[in-house]
């Protein structure tokens, strides 16, 4: 292996790196060693992290390799060769890493109680904070001119990470009832309480989740169409108004009755319930049609047909009297059409007794009051 008098790693162009093992393991007092912005290097021997060098150029040297030169004890301004693996850490933000959940979470809508089967898409940013926590993980697996990619890095998180979206993002939907037709404008809320899950994770082996955004959740059409389905009856509901559950049940019992053997006319011979709900369904919807808009302001003249005030008592055109005339009767009290000769509810004769001399009497008379007769009832 040739001796290198400069060591450096330019990185690669996707920038898609964390940590470089460089070829060399020769070195000698006095190689330049180059570390850009962004980076740090780090000496290993023997599997024992040694000495760390930022950003800059340096020259290597007894001074600022003092832990190696303890262990190697380096000669004082020899080029006698010695050896070291040396490591490039990227420390630089990593922003285009993408997740995306591999099976979809089952859970029941807070809102609607339908089932529904949510996955979840998004877009994470890295920073590895703590070298040396991470780098303890791997130092000693990787081969010369070797490259751990953040994409390797992803995969080893990946089954924590979507396990810790999976919980988090279940349980802050059911705790404050997100339905799913109101989880777009809780994107951003949702997002910033899994990157306080994940970030507890990440941060175990030195990295820091700079960033953590939720792209899109997504659901199955059939469970959105459960949804409309249920807006949709809610919708018509509201349009009945206060009488939406009688409705509701009137049609209930007419559905089962027409699916029965007997039919619609089943409805009538079941205990009277068809013929209650029918006059019930009529009441309403007479209820219905006459509550909307004011009280009629005219009625028609039985006698010329002409529209007049509701509150007249004779008509303005022929003079008819529209004050309804009625018969009460002494014995039950129940008010009959003036041409009434009979109680329609006792069948008590209507007709006043007449004197001998002509005059009428009281129902209640048992002498005329204009001749003295004696009156005999009717």
């Amino acid at each position: 292996m040739p001796i290198f008098d400069r060591v450096k790693f330019d990185g690669l162009h996707s920038r898609d790196w964390l940590i470089y093992k460089h070829p060399t393991d020769k070195l000698v007092l006095g190689t330049t060693l180059i570390v850009h912005e962004g980076q740090v290097a780090i000496f290993v021997k023997g599997g024992q992290m040694c000495d760390v060098f930022n950003a800059g150029t340096h020259v290597l040297s007894t001074n600022n390799l003092p832990i190696l030169h303890n262990i190697v004890n380096l000669a004082y301004g020899g080029e006698t060769p010695f050896s070291a693996e040396i490591y490039f850490i990227n420390l630089t933000v990593k922003m285009d890493l993408y997740w995306g959940t591999t099976d979809p979470i089952q859970l029941i809508d807070p809102k609607y109680f339908v089932k529904l089967r949510i996955r979840a898409f998004g877009q994470l940013a890295l920073r590895l904070d703590d070298y040396l926590v991470f780098f303890s993980e791997v130092i000693g697996s990787m081969n010369k001119d070797d490259i751990v990619s953040f994409e390797k890095v992803q995969d080893y998180f990946k089954g924590s990470l979507i396990t810790s979206v999976k919980t988090e993002l279940a349980n802050k939907i059911i705790n404050e009832k997100i339905s799913a037709l109101e989880i777009t404008p809780e994107l951003q809320n949702i997002s910033n309480s899994l990157k306080e899950k994940v970030s507890e994770e990440f941060i175990k082996y030195g990295f820091i989740t700079a960033n953590f955004h939720i792209q899109s959740i997504n659901f199955p059409e059939e469970d959105f169409e459960e949804i409309n389905e249920i807006l949709q009856d809610k919708a018509k509901f509201e349009i009945m108004g206060d009488n939406r559950y009688v409705t509701q049940r009137s049609f209930d019992v007419y559905e089962s009755a027409a699916s029965n053997e007997n039919g619609v006319a089943g409805i009538f011979a079941t205990g009277g319930v068809g013929l209650s709900v029918g006059q019930g369904m009529t009441s309403m919807m007479n209820q219905q049609v006459q509550q909307p808009g004011h009280q009629p302001t005219h009625k028609i003249c039985p006698s010329c047909h002409g529209s007049i005030s509701s509150s007249s008592k004779f008509c303005n055109l022929c003079g008819e009297n529209l004050v309804r005339k009625v018969i009460t009767c002494h014995s039950c009290h129940n008010e009959n059409e003036e041409s009434s000769k009979f109680c329609s509810t006792c069948g008590t004769s209507l007709l006043k007794p007449v004197c001998s001399c002509g005059q009428e009497i009281d129902v209640n008379s048992k002498f005329c009051n204009n001749c003295g007769a004696q009156v005999h009832p009717i």
